[in-house]
Parts: C-alpha cells; sequence; structure tokens
C-alpha cells in the first residue's frame, strides 16, 4: 500500500461543451502523504475547489483517476462512491451545516445514525471532548459562539475516524483569535493522531498551519512550499496573483 492517503493521477475536470467549455482541472498529479496537512492555495478560479471536490469524491474527474488507500474512486458506482465518502472520508466547510433543532452531541452523532448505526454515547462523547466541548454537549448550535460550533462540525466528521479529513476554508467565517484555535486543533491532530488534513484556503497564516502548501494556477499546479510560513505564503500568493493571464 502507497504511503499517500490519496492520490490524484493525471486528473482532469472539464465542464460545458464546444465555446462554452471550462477547464477546472488540467492534468493534476498529486499525492498527499498520511498524517500530514496540506494546503491548498491559489487566485480565484484556479481550480482549488474543484480539486477537493475530486480528491474527496464529491465530483468525479474527466479523466484520470483518484486514489483514496487502495480504493480507485473512479471505478466505483455511486452507491459505493457514497458509502466511502461516509466512511472513510470528513468534511469541514466554512458554513458550519449544523441543524439547528439538535444539540451539539445530537449534531455530531448525525452522519453515524444517517447511515443506520447506533452512535455510542462515550464515542460522541470523546470526538466533543478531543475538540474542547465535553461540557457543551447538550447546547443548540443558537447557544453556541461561531468558533464553537464550527469544532461541533469538526467532531462531526471526525466520528467515523475518517482517514481523511478535509476542510474547505473552515476558518473562513470566524474571527482570528478563533481561527487560530480551530487551525491549532488541526494540527495537534495531525501531530498527536496521525490525521491526513487536506484544506484549501485563501489565508497565508492559515496556511502556515500545513506541513506545505499546493498552488494552483488554471487548473494546473504551480509549486508548492514545504514548513510554509505565513510570511513565504503571502510572497508567493503576491507573485501568482500579479502574473499576466
Amino acid at each position: 500500500m502507497t504511503n499517500d492517503a490519496i492520490q490524484l493521477r493525471s486528473v482532469s475536470r472539464v465542464y460545458g461543451s464546444g465555446d462554452s467549455t471550462v477547464t477546472a482541472l488540467d492534468h493534476v498529479s498529486l499525492g498527499f502523504p498520511r498524517g500530514t496537512f496540506t494546503a491548498v492555495m491559489g487566485p480565484s478560479g484556479s481550480g482549488k475547489s474543484t480539486l477537493l471536490q475530486c480528491a474527496a469524491g464529491l465530483d468525479r474527474p474527466t479523466a484520470g483517476s483518484v486514489t483514496v488507500g487502495d480504493t480507485e474512486l473512479t471505478k466505483l458506482s455511486q452507491t459505493r462512491l457514497t458509502l466511502l465518502r461516509r466512511d472513510r472520508i470528513g468534511f469541514v466547510f466554512q458554513s458550519f451545516n449544523l441543524l439547528p433543532s439538535l444539540t451539539a452531541e445530537q449534531n455530531v452523532a448525525l452522519p453515524l445514525r444517517l447511515a443506520g448505526r447506533r452512535p455510542s454515547r462515550a464515542r460522541v462523547r470523546e470526538v466533543l471532548d478531543q475538540v474542547g466541548l465535553g461540557d457543551r454537549a447538550r447546547h443548540r448550535p443558537t447557544e453556541l459562539s461561531g468558533g464553537q460550533q464550527q469544532r461541533v462540525a469538526l467532531a462531526r466528521a471526525l466520528i467515523t475516524r475518517p482517514e481523511v479529513l478535509f476542510g474547505d476554508e473552515p476558518t473562513g467565517a470566524l474571527d482570528t483569535r478563533t481561527s487560530r484555535e480551530v487551525l491549532t486543533m488541526l494540527r495537534t491532530m495531525v501531530d498527536g493522531e496521525g490525521q491526513t488534513v487536506i484544506m484549501v484556503t485563501h489565508d497565508p497564516v492559515a496556511a502556515s498551519y500545513a506541513d506545505r502548501v499546493v498552488f494552483l494556477v488554471d487548473g494546473m499546479v504551480n509549486g508548492e512550499l514545504v514548513s510554509p510560513t505565513a510570511e513565504s505564503v503571502a510572497s508567493r500568493m503576491t507573485k501568482l496573483e500579479a502574473a499576466p493571464c
């Protein structure tokens, strides 16, 4: 088995046809090693969200292959793809997507209930404790701050012990202090528990929490930074955004 949690091999994603064709990804090949934190950045329209959606099995590539562990997604039926996403992939988005009528612990347990599995109360409390909300289990979203709601969303993503955790601008709706708290949590999960995290972000400070930053331009990989700092990421992004089209 490869050491990569996810591999993309020559992945392209084309939308539309004829004169309205848009190439969102253009022969992208990338590996995401297990137990690492990767940030994906690029100018607006560079293909960041499409990359995340193809890597996570939310969208099918037009060409190329995506492999999670030893399972090639492009060969799966829609039903098997749904099951794989449910059992092996976690998602955290900019909007928390919590159900307002449910408590924190009920929101966290929801993925298991939707899968027809009885959630263990001990497991639910374990992941809430992991994100520092063990004492907020019975609170509804309206009784929680934005940062606490994002932590509930993070606990919900972790309830199935996913192989890979995807974040799509997970700190985009948070203030600076709360954003740092969530990023520190993600960093701790990678370092302490071997979690694999792939995060799309526009924030150089957020990207500095990652092990590496992969840059996209016009649907193609345009290099990467290892052991990034906020300054080095900001400098790279400035150059990319200033480059002529």
